[in-house]
């Protein structure tokens, strides 16, 4: 059995440590998320926690962990017997990204329940982490049907599985613990609120401590056993305050005083719904509980809100969850002001004074997990007293804003000429406010990862075959197995009500749904896009476009090109917002090597091809048509060389749409010149908007255009 690494040798990480602490003390407080980049111990605070978790009394030999106190009247392997309890230790469960939907919520036999009228059901994890820790690494790369089991499961607090009308229903309580890596894409809002708290993590820029977390993994590599024997006392010491805190918990008094400076803190930072503010209570009720009082203070309002409110206030589109502590003291402050605190009445503090005045378990206790050194060999580190209680980690600042500052520090005084010419390189422009787009889409059925963009063969929506199964049956298609069956029935025998199924009766659905596409962005950002104001119509078009991909489940890809040649400022990506930071900065100026695009465009749609041949792309190139480089001497003009590398792409069978940035009262009809050599589709910006009339009254004509054809 594999070793696992102790919670109190974790080092630093106090944010993520006292989130996992008091989900711990109260599960009610609805699991945690916890966000960083690769590399900095996620997984590993998450799986230490596990062992630090209370004994669950269950149900001896029931697969779905009821309670022998209160057993599930509905349980599939119900009625329990009385007096039947065992104690065992609380599971942590792993949901792998790749993981099924019978996987997660159990497979019925339907050959069984057809035949039989049986109930044939193998649990699936949401039934293991009943009563324990469901733990989803990665959990911003999960399938969108996946994601919508979770949300309901954690809902309701129950699993439905329903196959064709045979149905069953078991227990699901469980602690929802994620990590994810935000370059890899954002979580869908319904989910990101059903995680009771978030926090930010990144790897310590101290060297002492980069020091100390190299020296304990080393010896943990290579002595598990012994490094974790080293640490038993502490890992001892905070089961025991779980305990205590646990114990406490129902004499915590949230007084009305309390409940307003919550009340205040959550409307001052226009979170959405009332879950904010139920969460932010329990939190500050369980923080006042593990520092062993039994009164909430504005200290315990304070930690909550910085723990429950960062990924749940209301931000623009492309926003980094966060919460600006200035504004946070700013609320509590003027709170303070208007309803002052009267003279708390002096007393005993309870657990959180220790023999040695230190905390509950003196120096070195669990209550500092990064505070003794491995193995107390006296390898020369410096021992550190544990907080009382830890203060939750600040907030990382969104880097957003500097990383928005203009590249190269250019102002439009040294900026070199619009038009194509060489000149120097204007700084970049902010994008006007973003808007609902058309849905763009690609032609054909495909077979891609579910989406909500283009047509395709999914596990999921609306029935339009039968087939027979392709490995393990996941959707019945009850009426063709039925059909199948049927002329057979006599030579099998039949005699009873019941059907007589084999398994080579059996057919599943054909199902077409919605996919995600590749959308890769091909930007002009030349001289000729370089005036100030139509440069942020055009990002705002593409940030639009941008948050349609969000939307709808999209990989994105950018390339810009200007000057001299293309660059692919972001390889294809899940992470819509680093698309969404890369535009932001983006300068212009130049000239306009619109072939460079267009080819850099198609070398990277052949590697993607290679690396997910499912998924099908769709490029979108915001141009104004123009094609203007260094001439060649005898060779091809600009425009020539553009046209060619537009036939290549259209050789290559890439659906493509071209976004006309033309503007003013003569034009020149480039980008339709374009769009006809990719054999894609042209729209303006106007015609890119959803509610634009001119959009309207095209697609009116295309479908006059088709009846009078038929």
């Amino acid at each position: 059995m594999t070793t696992t690494y102790p919670f109190s040798a974790i080092v630093g990480m106090d944010g993520l440590r006292l989130a996992l602490l008091l989900n711990a003390v109260s599960p009610a407080v609805g699991g945690v998320l916890v966000r960083g980049e690769k590399g900095t111990a996620k997984s590993t605070a998450v799986r230490a926690i596990a062992s630090l978790l209370p004994e669950v009394d269950v149900v001896a030999g029931c697969r779905f962990s009821c309670d022998p106190a209160a057993p599930d009247p509905s349980c599939p392997d119900g009625p329990h017997e009385p007096d039947t309890g065992e104690a065992r230790p609380a599971r942590m469960v792993e949901l792998p990204v790749g993981a099924s939907e019978d996987r997660l919520v159990g497979a019925l036999d339907i050959e069984r329940a057809l035949s039989d009228g049986v109930k044939a059901f193998e649990p699936g994890l949401l039934a293991d982490a009943h009563r324990g820790v469901l733990y989803v690494d990665e959990v911003n790369l999960l399938h969108d049907h996946l994601i919508d089991l979770l949300l309901d499961a954690a809902a309701m607090g129950a699993s439905y599985v329903e196959r064709e009308g045979v149905s069953v229903r078991h227990a699901a309580r469980f602690l929802l613990v994620g990590t994810m890596n935000p370059e890899e894409g954002e979580l869908r809002p319904q989910l990101l609120d059903r995680f009771g708290l978030t926090v930010e993590v990144a790897a310590s820029r101290d060297t002492d401590e980069r020091v100390e977390v190299v020296r304990r993994r080393l010896a943990y590599d290579e002595d598990p056993e012994g490094f974790a024997a080293r640490w038993a006392a502490d890992e001892d010491a905070l089961r025991e305050r779980i305990a205590a805190a646990r114990a406490l918990l129902p004499g915590v008094r949230l007084g009305d005083r309390a409940l307003r400076q919550i009340a205040a803190v959550c409307a001052g930072f226009e979170v959405d719904g009332m879950r904010a503010d139920i969460v932010t209570a329990r939190t500050a009720t369980a923080l006042a509980a593990w520092a062993g009082r039994t009164d909430v203070r504005t200290e315990d309002v304070r930690g909550a809100a910085l723990l429950a409110l960062p990924h749940r206030r209301r931000r623009a589109p492309f926003d980094a969850p966060g919460l600006d502590e200035d504004k946070l003291d700013e609320i509590l402050r003027r709170f303070e002001e208007e309803d002052p605190e009267p003279d708390p009445d002096p007393g005993p503090e309870g657990p959180d004074d220790g023999p040695d005045g230190s905390g509950p378990e003196g120096p070195g206790g669990a209550d500092d997990p990064g505070g003794r050194p491995e193995g107390g060999a006296g390898d020369g580190t410096r021992e550190q007293a544990p907080p009382a209680a830890p203060e939750p980690e600040p907030s990382v600042p969104d880097q957003r804003t500097a990383e928005h500052e203009p590249a190269g520090g250019g102002t439009e005084g040294n900026s070199g000429t619009g038009g194509g010419a060489a000149g120097g390189e204007r700084a970049a422009v902010g994008a006007a406010e973003p808007f609902r787009t058309r849905r763009l889409d690609v032609p054909g059925l495909g077979e891609g990862a579910a989406g909500r963009r283009s047509r395709a063969r999914t596990a999921h929506g609306r029935t339009t075959g039968a087939r027979r199964p392709r490995g393990a049956l996941s959707a019945l298609h009850l009426t063709a197995t039925v059909r199948a069956a049927a002329p057979h029935q006599r030579a099998r025998g039949r005699r009873g009500p019941g059907l007589l199924v084999r398994r080579d009766d059996l057919r599943e659905a054909v199902r077409e749904g919605r996919e995600g596409n590749l959308v890769l962005f091909v930007v002009d950002a030349s001289g000729s896009m370089a005036a100030r104001k139509r440069m942020s119509a055009i990002k705002g078009a593409v940030l639009s476009l941008l948050l349609d991909a969000y939307q709808r489940r999209d990989k994105v890809g950018l390339i810009t090109f200007r000057g001299a040649d293309a660059e692919l400022a972001l390889p294809p990506t899940s992470s819509v917002d680093a698309a969404a930071v890369r535009l932001e900065r983006l300068p212009t100026g130049g000239r306009t090597p619109l072939a460079a695009g267009l080819l850099k465009a198609r070398d990277v749609l052949r590697v993607e091809r290679l690396r997910d041949p499912s998924r099908r792309p769709l490029l979108v190139v915001v141009t104004d048509g123009r094609a203007t480089e260094a001439r060649r001497s005898g060779g091809a003009t600009p425009v020539e060389r553009a046209g060619r590398a537009a036939r290549m792409l259209a050789g290559d069978g890439i659906a493509s749409v071209v976004v006309d940035c033309e503007s003013g009262p003569v034009r020149l009809g480039l980008a339709g010149a374009l769009a006809r050599e990719l054999r894609g589709t042209p729209v303006t910006l106007d015609e890119l908007r959803a509610d634009s009339v001119t959009a309207l009254v095209r697609d009116v004509r295309t479908v006059s255009t088709s009846r009078r054809a038929a």
